[in-house]
């Protein structure tokens, strides 16, 4: 499994980079593939998405192919696209599902945050406030699109929006989550450079064991 990490990259490259690696694992022509990037603001619009989630957004906005509502990505957020073929996997989509959620909830265990899932919805959740969401699409049962994770403050995020058919409101973030702990000041750039390093390497590791096909 190949991980790539694109570092911030406008959301209809990143997805064009997937529609390609899609292509390459179902001909046999490439290695499964984990990217790992974030994207300037943008909000996506999933194929369950209803227009009244979107109330004052002014931003770009994408239509696309995976499942769930709208969402917003930005430079705040640490995004994962699996490009992982589940056919070796007993094509078990909800298991796929609940080990995004499991290799993200490991991720914060090492900065000392407790989450969850929640059984009546994907994401993953630090009490009633979500921290990532997830929306995925399959073709031919290789998978794209995949996760989003709320890393630092971003003074855009979810404004205008439902996000996922909430209130913005119920979002949070890491740095949110430990200043609410700690009390501590905003990370400085150079701070908030090591966390995203220290997750992402986190992150990176947790999919690549939780997704081995041994394990399903």
């Amino acid at each position: 499994m190949e991980i790539i990490n694109l570092g911030q990259i406008e959301y209809k490259k990143a997805l064009n980079l997937q529609l390609q690696r899609v292509e390459e694992v179902l001909k046999n022509q490439s290695d499964e593939t984990i990217f790992i990037c974030s994207h300037p603001p943008v909000v996506t619009l999933g194929r369950k998405t209803d227009p009244s989630e979107i109330t004052t957004w002014k931003g770009e906005t994408v239509e696309i192919k995976r499942g769930g509502k709208a969402t917003y990505h930005g430079p705040g957020q640490t995004i994962a696209y699996p490009i992982i073929n589940l056919e070796k996997r007993n094509k078990d989509i909800h298991k796929y599902l609940r080990g995004l959620e499991a290799a993200m909830i490991q991720a914060l265990e090492c900065f000392d945050i407790n989450a969850k899932g929640d059984t009546g919805q994907t994401g993953v959740w630090i009490q009633e406030r979500k921290i990532a969401s997830i929306g995925v699409a399959v073709r031919r049962w290789v998978t794209y699109h995949g996760l989003a994770i709320n890393l630092f403050h971003d003074p855009q995020a979810f404004l205008g929006i439902n996000p996922c058919g909430l209130g913005a409101e119920c979002m949070t973030s890491l740095e949110k989550e430990k200043q609410a702990l700690a009390g501590s000041e905003i990370y400085n750039d150079e701070e908030k450079k090591a966390i995203r390093n220290k997750f992402e390497d986190e992150l990176s590791s947790s999919l690549c064991h939780i997704l081995r096909p041994e394990s399903f």
